[in-house]
């Protein structure tokens, strides 16, 4: 449940003498990176600010993520669990979460596919700035300035370069491959004002289909999961 300031003193503030433990989640990864505890005052501070602010126990005072490193965590969102007593904030991280230098508490490593897969909607925000900054040199740009048409020529060649490495060549060489077509259709899908959220969406409501009834009468959809 998405939390509100009306709802910090509803909260199981007695559970843990005044605290409540916050699991802190990348905002587009999803990828769990710290756990630390969060009273009243840290509580709205960090709604204030919209920068996360936890309590120290050591210190037994408030702290603000990144005060000394820099290494901030923009806040997107704060929740709460269904006993009031954890709260899951989302963030989006400036520079390394953990003091030791890692991306994470726990560590570099991807803890689940989800992280990986994650690059994709990264991967649009970088295309987006292309296309709007429109730097010099910039490959991105400059097919989008040449036009759907063109875009949807190079989303072709790529798909064809795609099937004869499949067939021919090496798994490097497809998976190579298959890197350029996604970019490729990414773009043509900018050029459309049409996202990653939007295919993942649509497949989500294909695969729902199935499992209640079967597939839905449309085009393609029968050849989906």
């Amino acid at each position: 449940m998405t939390l509100q300031a009306a709802d910090i003193d509803g909260l199981a503030w007695d559970k843990q003498d005044g605290l409540l433990p916050a699991i802190v989640q990348h905002a587009t990864s999803g990828a769990v990176l710290m756990l630390a505890y969060m009273s009243r005052e840290a509580l709205r501070a960090t709604l204030d600010r919209g920068r996360a602010v936890f309590y120290s126990r050591s210190r037994q005072q408030l702290w603000e993520k990144g005060e000394t490193s820099g290494n901030s965590l923009r806040v997107t969102g704060i929740h709460f669990d269904c006993d009031r007593d954890t709260l899951l904030v989302t963030a989006l991280p400036a520079g390394p979460v953990c003091h030791q230098g890692t991306a994470s508490c726990f560590g570099d490593e991807p803890m689940s596919a989800a992280e990986g897969l994650a690059f994709l909607p990264e991967l649009e925000q970088i295309i987006d700035a292309r296309i709007a900054g429109n730097p010099e040199g910039s490959y991105t740009a400059s097919l989008y300035a040449k036009g759907m048409r063109h875009v949807a020529q190079k989303v072709g060649e790529e798909g064809l370069e795609v099937a004869l490495a499949a067939v021919g060549e090496s798994d490097a060489r497809l998976a190579s491959e298959s890197a350029d077509l996604l970019f490729h259709l990414l773009v043509l899908l900018r050029t459309r004002g049409i996202g990653m959220r939007e295919l993942t969406a649509e497949l989500r409501a294909r695969h729902a289909d199935r499992s209640a009834a079967g597939p839905r009468n449309t085009r393609g959809a029968q050849r989906i999961l």
